[in-house]
């Protein structure tokens, strides 16, 4: 950092910057748990020669706090990933099921957003499109935060819920798909080459709610990358500009994780995941009625406490995932890529 010429690249020195944070975080909380543990150890002596109840009790308390915060940093160890630091862009997009699938894919947003905020993470709204009736078309938010993405790439995939749905008269049962997707925000450091030749902008009126405001100006943004088809929008900034600028965020993203996934296939050791948003692709069920139950079909993790894992009580899930090795597969293909 004083070497001459390090703030040359700001882009470069940043994200040098950055990593050297993650690198000090990650030594102090190792350094924090292992001052911990000697002082345990301390006190289980002492408590064997001379400790009453009280102590016992206390060092029995201290001990699962600290087997908690192990395993924590356990979980965190495992999030080895190029981008897994990084902040995480997720897209929700409802399946078959109609305004069913709508509200499905925006319960699934207020899930993400509930789990979010228990972390302690920032979210931001990128684009809301309104469903017909109820829920949402298509939502865009980031989640902001250290391994935000390394914990929120377990989520990709097909989502299927059971209930009896409240759009129906009769009171029947139905299931309904979302699919989340999910991207790590890539800085500008990444090499993600985009031509302005290869892109289509187009301005129109925002409709999702946002003040009068943003409805008075054709200040929302969709782009289309014609290389790829892929299609990124933005119409929560007030100003086309700002619009403009995240959609373009997004964009690199989502070309970085195409990208990868291609080094992946090219090494053979992806299996893809691109699967219709309909019966027999999802990753985990949500069974509201005849009885309670979420259980990832993945790694065989369920509960029937439907209601906490609704309220964002998604940990259990994320650590499955991650502790059997899953989200490690492609991780391998990504380290193994020529650069």
């Amino acid at each position: 950092m004083e070497t001459s010429g390090f703030w040359d690249d700001t882009n470069k020195a940043n994200a040098i910057m950055k990593e050297k944070a993650a690198l000090e975080r990650s030594l102090r909380d190792w350094n924090t748990l292992s001052t911990r543990y000697h002082d345990l150890e301390a006190m289980a002596e002492l408590a064997s020669e001379e400790g009453g109840e009280s102590m016992r009790a206390e060092l029995e308390r201290d001990i699962s706090s600290f087997q908690k915060d192990i395993s924590s940093a356990e979980i965190t160890a495992l999030l080895s990933g190029e981008r897994d630091g990084s902040n995480a862009i997720v897209s929700i997009h409802p399946g078959a099921g109609g305004t069913e699938a709508q509200d499905w894919a925006e319960m699934l947003m207020r899930m993400y957003l509930r789990w979010a905020e228990t972390q302690g993470f920032g979210t931001e709204i990128l684009d809301y499109q309104n469903g017909d009736e109820a829920g949402v078309k298509s939502v865009t938010f980031m989640i902001s935060g250290d391994y935000a993405y390394g914990k929120m790439r377990s989520e990709a995939g097909v989502h299927r819920l059971v209930r009896i749905s409240p759009f129906d008269a009769n009171k029947r049962r139905h299931t309904s798909f979302a699919s989340v997707f999910v991207y790590p925000e890539v800085e500008e450091d990444i090499d993600i080459e985009i031509e302005e030749k290869d892109l289509r902008i187009d301005t129109y009126r925002a409709s999702s709610a946002g003040g009068q405001h943003v409805n008075k100006t054709d200040s929302a943004v969709r782009i289309t990358h014609l290389p790829t088809n892929i299609v990124v929008q933005c119409q929560n900034e007030r100003s086309q500009l700002k619009n403009k600028n995240v959609a373009m965020k997004v964009l690199r993203s989502r070309l970085y994780e195409l990208r990868k996934k291609e080094q992946e296939e090219k090494l053979g050791r992806l299996v893809s995941e691109k699967k219709d948003i309909a019966w027999g692709s999802q990753i985990r069920s949500y069974v509201f009625q005849p009885y309670q139950m979420v259980k990832d079909h993945r790694t065989g993790m369920e509960t029937g406490n439907v209601n906490a894992v609704m309220d964002g009580d998604l940990n259990q899930f994320i650590d499955a995932y991650l502790t059997a090795g899953i989200g490690m597969r492609g991780q391998q293909a990504e380290d193994s890529s020529p650069r």
